[in-house]
C-alpha cells in the first residue's frame, strides 16, 4: 500500500473549503488528474453516494467509481474507489482543521501495490508522479478558493 500525503493552508473558512472539495464537479478545476466527473457531481456527497471520475494519473487513463464512506462536516471526508475493469482502487481522505482565519487542509491518497512488478514501478516512477500531481492540486486549490473569497 502506498500513501500520498499533501497539505496546505487556505485562507478560507473550513465550511467553504469542505463544501468545495467534496463536490466532485469541482475536482477538474483544481486537481490535474481529474479530467471529468459525472453522476452525482453537482453537490457535496454524503455517505453512500457515488460519482464516476475519468482520470489521468501518472500517465494512466481510466474511470473510477467513488463511494463516500465517511462524512463529518466540515472536518473529514473519505471516499473509496474501484477502477473500471479492476477489483481495486484507492482511498482518498480529506481532513480540515480550522486555523487562524482559514483552514489547514490535508489530503491522503492510499492505493494498493499488487504484485512485485507494480511495487517496483511504484517505487521508481509512479509514486513520485502522483505526489507531484497532488502537490500541484493543492497549489491550485489554494489559489482558486482564495481568489473566490477575494472576489466576494
Amino acid at each position: 500500500m502506498t500513501r500520498i500525503y499533501t497539505a496546505t493552508y487556505i485562507s478560507v473558512p473550513a465550511e467553504q473549503v469542505f463544501t468545495y472539495v467534496t463536490t466532485p464537479g469541482n475536482w477538474p478545476q483544481w486537481h490535474p488528474s481529474s479530467l471529468s466527473v459525472s453522476s452525482g457531481s453537482n453537490h457535496s456527497l454524503l455517505p453512500g453516494e457515488q460519482c464516476i471520475e475519468e482520470f489521468l494519473v501518472a500517465g494512466r487513463h481510466g474511470k473510477v467509481t467513488w463511494t463516500v464512506t465517511e462524512c463529518v462536516f466540515p472536518q473529514r471526508w473519505v471516499i473509496k474507489g474501484i477502477i473500471e475493469g479492476r477489483t481495486h482502487g484507492g482511498t482518498v481522505s480529506y481532513k480540515l482543521l480550522p486555523k487562524d482565519e482559514g483552514t489547514h487542509f490535508e489530503r491522503e491518497f492510499d492505493y494498493p501495490t499488487p504484485g512485485l512488478m507494480f511495487m517496483l514501478l511504484d517505487l521508481l516512477i509512479v509514486r513520485r508522479r502522483i505526489h507531484a500531481e497532488s502537490q500541484k492540486a493543492m497549489r491550485q486549490l489554494k489559489v482558486i478558493l482564495e481568489q473566490q473569497t477575494a472576489v466576494l
